[in-house]
């Protein structure tokens, strides 16, 4: 991403364009009915920065804003790893280990797992039209799979029960859990290597237990994954990339990412 021209953006209809060397950089503009600031975010990639405002604010000030946090704008976007496509060719990771994907239209199933002369692959069947969507249901079916297991065996040693496990694609949380037992976790944890996955789920079964971040927490963490430290070295430095597998062709709302105020 190229430094942010001193240009004025052009507003249409809910969002502003701002000129940059390499094109237009489209930021969405949204009011909140409990924004009391104008906030600038940066979700993650693929998806266009968001300006926040106050239902009654004025999109001149918005633009003002925006003008002022154009620096700041730009410096966050270079953060962001390009996006990788789900597509034929690509590769897409599968419990930490790169997997190429193979269209196979002459296939029966969906996705299966095997071999190449290239290493590992995931054959996808079908039309190629539906092959990005069949890979993420089939990254989601095994996200559950290995979530709901990793979860059953920390509650059953914690002696805890969870109400209910969810799946999201979050951006700014891997894993929650809410006071009434709920727990909440992102399916792109399937693509990181299994201890990443395992210290997650004992991460947010531990909070069943210990609804902080106490000493005693952490010691309860530690107790159910041994590799807790590990695994949070690996999230801080290699898990933002996995937001960027997919991220073009995304259509999510954006979540709260880092932020201008």
């Amino acid at each position: 991403m190229s430094f942010f021209a001193r240009k004025t953006p052009a507003l249409k209809a809910d969002r502003f364009e701002i000129a940059t060397e390499s094109g237009l950089v489209t930021v969405d503009v949204r009011r909140h009915p409990r924004a009391r600031n104008y906030t600038l975010r940066v979700s993650g990639p693929g998806k266009p920065p968001v300006l926040t405002m106050p239902v009654r604010g004025s999109l001149t000030e918005a633009e003002r804003f925006l003008n002022r946090h154009t620096g700041w704008l730009r410096r966050q976007m270079d953060k962001l790893p390009p996006a990788i496509p789900i597509a034929d060719g690509w590769p897409v990771p599968l419990r930490g280990v790169l997997h190429t994907i193979r269209h196979a239209p002459g296939r029966r199933g969906t996705v299966t797992v095997g071999e190449d002369e290239t290493g590992p692959v995931l054959h996808v069947a079908g039309d190629a039209a539906h092959l990005r969507r069949r890979v993420m249901d089939f990254l989601k079916r095994e996200a559950r799979r290995d979530i709901e297991a990793s979860v059953m065996r920390h509650a059953e040693r914690l002696g805890v029960t969870p109400k209910a496990i969810r799946y999201r694609d979050q951006i700014t949380r891997w894993g929650s859990c809410t006071a009434t037992g709920h727990l909440s976790f992102s399916w792109r944890l399937i693509m990181a290597p299994p201890m990443v996955l395992d210290y997650l789920c004992a991460h947010e079964v531990a909070h069943l237990r210990e609804m902080n971040h106490s000493h005693r927490f952490w010691q309860l963490c530690r107790a159910l994954c041994p590799e807790t430290e590990q695994a949070r070295h690996w999230l801080n430095t290699q898990g933002p990339a996995l937001h960027a597998i997919g991220a073009e062709e995304d259509a999510l709302p954006p979540a709260a990412g880092r932020e201008a105020a």
